[in-house]
Parts: C-alpha cells; sequence; structure tokens
C-alpha cells in the first residue's frame, strides 16, 4: 500500500496496525509526566476531561489511575481498539477532532498531548479544531496543546534513518516542504531481502511556531497562559524538545 505526501488525509492510512507493529511501546513514564504537568497547572478538574487524539489510551490510563473522569476521541478504529484491550473501563468515542460529538460547554479539561496537531492540508482546519476545543470546553475550562518546537526540528531534521522490527526493515526519509513550513516522514516498510517497500506510509505536520500558535488559540477563544519546553515543566527554549501550551477557555 502506497500512499503520497501530497494526500490530505494522510492519518486515515498511518494510525493502523502498521502503526501499532512499528511502534508498540510508547513511554509510559512520559505519559505519566504529562498527566502531571497538566494537573499541575489546571489542577483537579471536577468535571469530566476531554483526551482529543487519545491514540492506544496511555493518557487516559494516567487520568483514571488518579481517579479522574476521562474521555477518549480518536478517529482511528484501529488504536481505539488496542485501548479497549488495555482497559476495558475506558469510554472512548471514534469522531474527527474537526467536529466533535459534543454538545457545547461540556468539558472542564481538554488535552491534546504528542504532537496531534496540524496535520490537515490547510491551516483552516487546524483553526477549526481549536474552535471546537473552545465550543466543547466551559468557560474558564483548561486546555493543554502538547506540540514540537517547530524551529528545533529544523535544525536538527535528521534526513533519513533505518531500524530492524522483527524481520524486517523500517526507512524513514524526512523533509521540509512548503517553504519549509511542513515537515514529512515517509515510512518505507522492507521484507528481508527486498529492496522495495511492501509498504510506504507518511506523516505531515505543519510547523507552527509559538507565536503562530498562540495566535490560533487567542483567534479561538483560548487564552494560552504557561508554557513548557518539556514534560517536567522546564521553561520553553529554542533547543527544548516540545512547545507544551496550556490556557483556559475565555
Amino acid at each position: 500500500m502506497s500512499r503520497s505526501s501530497r494526500a490530505p488525509e494522510w492519518y486515515r492510512a498511518w494510525f493502523g496496525e502498521e502503526y501499532l507493529a512499528l511502534y508498540p511501546h510508547r513511554d509510559e513514564e512520559e505519559a505519566e509526566a504529562g498527566v502531571d504537568l497538566v494537573l499541575r497547572s489546571c489542577g483537579d478538574p471536577p468535571g469530566t476531561i476531554l483526551d482529543l487524539a487519545c491514540g492506544a489510551g496511555r493518557h487516559m490510563a494516567e487520568f483514571e489511575r488518579r481517579g479522574l473522569r476521562v474521555i477518549g476521541l480518536d478517529l482511528s478504529g484501529t488504536l481505539l481498539q488496542e485501548a479497549r484491550s488495555r482497559d476495558t473501563g475506558l469510554l472512548l468515542v471514534q469522531g474527527d477532532m474537526r467536529y466533535l460529538p459534543f454538545a457545547d460547554a461540556s468539558f472542564q479539561v481538554v488535552v491534546n498531548f504528542f504532537t496531534s496537531f496540524g496535520y490537515f492540508a490547510e491551516p483552516e482546519q487546524d483553526a477549526q479544531v481549536l474552535m471546537e476545543i473552545r465550543r466543547i470546553l466551559q468557560p474558564g475550562g483548561c486546555f493543554a496543546l502538547d506540540f514540537l518546537n517547530a524551529e528545533r526540528v529544523r535544525s536538527a531534521l535528521v534526513s533519513e534513518d533505518e531500524r530492524p522490527v522483527g524481520e524486517r526493515r523500517v526507512i524513514q526519509r524526512r523533509r521540509l516542504e512548503a517553504g519549509g513550513t511542513v515537515v514529512v516522514k515517509e515510512i518505507l516498510i522492507l521484507c528481508p531481502g527486498q529492496d522495495e517497500p511492501e509498504a510506504t506510509y507518511y506523516e505531515r505536520v505543519r510547523l507552527y511556531s509559538p507565536a503562530e500558535l498562540e495566535g490560533l488559540l487567542r483567534r479561538a477563544g483560548l487564552e494560552p497562559e504557561h508554557t513548557y519546553g518539556d514534560y517536567s515543566g522546564a521553561p520553553a527554549c529554542a533547543d527544548c524538545p516540545r512547545y507544551i501550551l496550556l490556557g483556559h477557555a475565555v
């Protein structure tokens, strides 16, 4: 199966069985640190938390472990099934983050972890995601947007790497497109003894700067209050791995 980097819905093809096979052990300690950071900034919420683009549910499990009510939404049925297999008690919904199937002002906290933003072909669609977050947040409710550090991605881009996964080889190629405003990762999966990939997938993320992210949030009615460079809560910086914004709905 091959997908072009120009395909506007690359995420539909990629976040399935192959994704789980290639990345089976996401960092649970990282999830714990991310949840700690949110709760330090937002406090233990009295209402329901939405984990937007929850994937296989590792952050949800951390919220639930602390006795908090959380609902997860993801587009990928495969990742939601994986989340259910890990914890049958999780509250999971399949849906598109641009069109959230929830009533206005129905959540106290909305979190979006692990660069699950900037996926869409047009920036207006990313803006729509933030407007939906504002719509479902109660006034004064807390949000967390965990994004990559765009400048570090540009300056430290590794153009290609290769690693074994079982008997197969996985080659990852990275490049900048659209004048450096988009990063594309091409994932090629090769069977033993083969030079041509049996499958090719793509990731495509728009590299929003801190100022661009803050502008998008404010136009959606979300006021950023805290910015961090990693899950420990270190201040944001040019060399930090993440750009994490937390704030409230106005």
